[in-house]
């Protein structure tokens, strides 16, 4: 990669997250490197994009990558890890794994949001709405949240009970009835209050 996405030293990435509001499925972090001199047109922050848009700008990203105009790393923290260390560590922690799993070192990271990795393995700047302000974390936030979605409807081929190929995990009423319904599954976040309130309904029922 030439000189873009340089920073002072070194390379930059940015980072963002999908996944933190969610009552199910892992929490799932990118990071992004792109090279100024050639970069995908359209990239914006995920969730002003479409679904289709965001298929599109991610499959045209892995192509830069494949080209050597990005770098693109992937990390997620599961269920299990969200429990024991609460979603705040968790998503730190993903963001972690995808820092690790870029092919080059960053000289520095972008952070999306008001907190930073403490362990991320370079400095780093956490951005308030770094999605709509930089390019690289807007590129990371679309990674990130597709990655997510296939992941979730993966899961919905498995538990469609649930509604998780239209909610993504969300507690909307199509997934809080599916969780009256049928129960608690093993990829709901047992600390989040919608599925720990079920979880005790399910075990006073059985009792």
């Amino acid at each position: 990669m030439g000189p873009g996405g340089q920073f002072p030293g070194g390379l930059i990435c940015g980072v963002d997250e999908a996944g933190r509001g969610p009552l199910a499925g892992p929490v799932v972090a990118a990071a992004v490197i792109l090279d100024r001199r050639r970069r995908p047109r359209g990239l914006d922050d995920s969730k002003k994009l479409t679904a289709e848009q965001r298929e599109l700008l991610f499959a045209r990203l892995f192509d830069y990558a494949r080209e050597g105009h990005a770098h693109i790393g992937v990390g997620a923290a599961s269920v299990a890890e969200i429990g024991r260390l609460n979603i705040f560590h968790a998503t730190m922690l993903a963001m972690c794994r995808a820092v690790t799993a870029l092919r080059v070192q960053p000289a520095h990271a972008l952070i999306d949001g008001n907190h930073a990795p403490k362990q991320l393995g370079c400095p780093c700047t956490p951005v308030v709405d770094g999605d709509a302000l930089s390019v690289s974390i807007s590129a990371a936030s679309i990674v990130a949240k597709v990655v997510r979605d296939r992941a979730m409807a993966k899961l919905h081929a498995r538990y469609p009970q649930y509604g998780w190929a239209n909610n993504k995990g969300y507690g909307t009423p199509e997934h809080q009835a599916g969780l009256r319904l049928a129960g608690v599954s093993k990829h709901h976040r047992l600390g989040f209050a919608p599925v720990r309130s079920q979880l005790t309904l399910d075990l006073v029922l059985t009792n």
